[in-house]
């Protein structure tokens, strides 16, 4: 058995493939192997990958047409042998002793996965630059070196980045709990980061930044695609994995935003084509939890103002202008209120201030 599977999805990448190649097949761990999936690249990324292969014996190359980052990543994990797995993207670079240095970490404290820190290199300037989302400090902090699980950092589900690139996983852990990528829909890692989460019992982080994240303009995430609309979908399977660990209750706070705070984020970042499918696309989720008058109370008692109001203008207004009117009216209104409420507070202050004792005295003593 290898040390290690190295499972690379990749896609119209023949730019960046051959750096992110060049930082697994350096690796000074070398008891791995390498499966490369080629997602019907349209590009020479199957030639590059074919290349790398010729040279070297620990690459295998996988071609199928099309089906997106989950359905080829679920592809190579079913063929990796190793111990241990990591999920690599194929535009990005890998610090050259990232492996060794987790897969050690890994046996010595017989854990499920290990967390690594990673760093952004944007591409336009040349910088690496440490971002919190994914250096994760404050759990760093809380952690230590000890070995936790979901229930020891309850505080801090939320600021570990669900990418699977910053993780090193046990395999037979993964497969154990049958856990996969969801296959058709962007923003996947999502639900397999919180399904291991809540699967693991031993868990540790390794403080080093081991992973550069190649940042670019025409990334998937910062595009505004259709597959934004992806997200109303990756929200319920998240949903649905916090009920199936019964921990929905313990975290119902964040996953309210989720539901409605997110999903408005990635409506307003979406291209103005793909609003009205959006909209329509989370009215038809926001009906179902309308429909169940038990359910509706139960998430509606929780949720804030803001979120009510958003939730009910969906349901409200089918046409996106008419929707996007009117909640901009209304978040200006609710903005007008709080400004005037700021304003009378300071106000008080200001009669409270003139009508004491003392400055009144200091008025006299100046003339």
């Amino acid at each position: 058995m290898v040390k290690v599977s190295v499972v690379i999805p990749v896609y119209n990448v023949e730019d960046f493939l051959g750096e992110c190649l060049d930082s697994i097949t350096n690796q000074t761990l070398t008891d791995i192997e390498i499966i490369c999936v080629n997602d019907g690249s349209a590009d020479r990324s199957l030639d590059i990958l074919n290349e790398y292969a010729s040279r070297d014996e620990r690459i295998t190359v996988l071609d199928q047409e099309n089906g997106g980052h989950a359905v080829a990543t679920n592809r190579g994990m079913k063929l990796a042998t190793g111990k241990y797995i990591f999920f690599m993207d194929s535009d990005d670079i890998l610090e050259l002793t990232a492996l060794e240095d987790t897969y050690k970490i890994a046996e010595e404290r017989q854990v499920d996965f290990v967390i690594f820190q990673a760093i952004n290199y944007y591409m336009d300037t040349g910088e690496l630059v440490e971002a919190e989302n994914y250096s994760m400090n404050a759990l760093a902090d809380f952690v230590g070196d000890r070995v936790f699980n979901h229930k020891d950092i309850k505080d801090y589900v939320f600021d570990i980045t669900v990418t699977p690139w910053s993780k090193l996983y046990n395999r037979e852990f993964v497969m154990k709990n049958n856990i996969t990528y969801p296959e058709g829909l962007v923003f996947d890692d999502n639900v397999f980061f919180y399904d291991t989460l809540f699967a693991a019992e031993r868990i540790t982080f390794l403080r080093k930044h081991l992973f550069k994240r190649r940042w670019y303009s025409s990334s998937s995430t910062t595009s505004g695609a259709k597959h934004f609309i992806n997200y109303v979908d990756i929200c319920d399977l998240i949903w649905q994995v916090f009920f199936k660990y019964d921990v929905f209750d313990d975290f119902k706070e964040k996953l309210l935003a989720k539901k409605f705070h997110t999903n408005f984020h990635w409506y307003q970042l979406i291209k103005p084509e793909f609003k009205q499918l959006y909209l329509d696309k989370l009215r038809e989720d926001y009906k179902r939890i309308a429909s169940d008058s038990q359910f509706k109370e139960y998430i509606m008692k929780d949720l804030e103002p803001y979120d009510q109001k958003l939730f009910e203008y969906v349901l409200k207004y089918e046409d996106c202008d008419t929707f996007d009117v009117a909640f901009e009216n209304y978040r200006l209104r609710r903005k007008n209120a709080k400004l005037k409420n700021r304003y009378d507070e300071v106000r008080k202050i200001h009669d409270d201030l003139i009508n004491s004792n003392s400055w009144q005295k200091t008025q006299r003593l100046r003339k």
